[in-house]
């Protein structure tokens, strides 16, 4: 556990990192999204949209929610980091857990649009834009602030 402490700084910093990194990728995969609903199915522009979306899935959003997890793992096991009575941690986790299962949606409406099978409109994506949003906006207010 005294490893842990003099990493600290280290392993808050490069959960910091990945977290930036994954938010780039929930923000951003969701407009693709948004657009490749405009293409035709099986069209050279609606292949090139698949492979932006595998590349920025597999490539980028995937191994940021690892690392992300990784490293918030060793924060959270760091002693003195979390008072587990305080209720701020527990609505972050929840905020955290459903950012995970946001993430395993647009895994699943990818691999939807892959398979030239998405039934979604845009409106539907321009919505689902703002969930990331909403997240990370509890998320940090309850590490920054910690209201309760």
């Amino acid at each position: 556990m005294t490893l842990l402490l003099a990493i600290y700084p280290w392993v808050k910093a490069f959960h910091v990192i990945a977290m930036v990194a994954w938010m780039a990728g929930m923000f951003y995969l969701p407009r693709l999204f948004v657009y490749h609903c405009d293409m035709v199915p099986g069209s050279a522009e609606s292949e090139r949209f698949k492979v932006m979306e595998y590349r920025l899935l597999k490539q980028i959003i995937n191994p940021a929610m690892i690392a992300t997890w990784v490293f918030g793992g060793l924060l959270v096991l760091t002693p003195g980091v979390v008072d587990w009575s305080s209720g701020w941690w527990w609505v972050k986790f929840a905020a955290v857990l459903l950012m995970s299962g946001f993430h395993g949606a647009m895994s699943k409406w990818r691999r939807m649009f892959m398979e030239d099978r998405n039934t979604k409109t845009h409106k539907f994506y321009r919505i689902a834009n703002e969930v990331p949003t909403l997240l990370l906006m509890i998320i940090v207010i309850m590490v920054i602030v910690r209201p309760f």
